[in-house]
């Protein structure tokens, strides 16, 4: 019982006991060990899936706080969105970024270690590092400067392969281009759609390439 979605269950079985069994049939299509989400999300779906499906009355906080038992970044999937993290990642609130045009992933094969990410990026972090609230966006492609991805001078020295994807999305037009999380996936920002499938035509196998579109949801 170490799957991410089974242990999502037995969290709401802990809180609510007469959980029925269920059948979960998991179909992935995120890429695993990609520093997307896949596994956090899945267990996020879980949890709120059955608290609807079943009628359980947890509000979206009930649900973060079960959610950052099964991983720091639990959490951020139960609302979504665009939300800035604090703490281990379960301090949220919402934030408002522009939505523009298309974002472009690129996974190559090479897989990164989340645990192994974690226990080596703090020896790059400045001393006295701190963080600051981002101000509301505008909308301003200016703005993505500000964002940066501490993982990214640890995973770009010891895999450089994946460096040299975020310098081609550069070239390519990206307004910003980042490493998703500990990697291994690399994404660009595009204002233009037509660049970034003009751009996703520049990557072939083994690297896999998603086109992806912004969407607003609920707050």
């Amino acid at each position: 019982e170490t799957n991410i979605c089974v242990r999502a269950w037995n969290s709401l079985k802990q809180s609510t006991s007469d959980i029925p069994d269920m059948r979960i049939e998991l179909d992935k299509q995120i890429p695993m060990g990609a520093g997307l989400g896949g596994g956090s999300s899945n267990a996020a779906a879980v949890l709120s899936g059955i608290n609807e499906l079943l009628g359980l009355g947890y509000s979206d906080s009930e649900l973060e706080r079960m959610a950052v038992e099964l991983g720091a970044d639990v959490p951020f999937f139960i609302k979504g969105g665009a939300q800035y993290a604090e703490g281990v990642g379960d301090e949220l609130s919402s934030s408002q970024l522009p939505v523009m045009g298309a974002v472009l992933l690129i996974t190559p094969p090479t897989k990164v270690s989340t645990n192994w990410a974690y226990a080596e990026a703090i020896k790059y972090l400045p001393d006295g590092y701190s963080t600051g609230k981002f101000p509301a966006a505008s909308g301003n492609s200016e703005e993505w400067k500000l964002f940066e991805n501490d993982f990214e001078p640890l995973v770009f020295q010891t895999y450089p392969e994946i460096g040299t994807i975020k310098d081609r999305l550069l070239r390519l037009n990206a307004v910003f281009a980042s490493l998703s999380g500990s990697g291994s996936t690399v994404f660009g920002i595009f204002e233009d759609e037509a660049d970034a499938r003009k751009a996703l035509t520049s990557f072939s196998p083994p690297l896999q390439t998603f086109l992806a579109h912004p969407i607003k949801i609920r707050n």
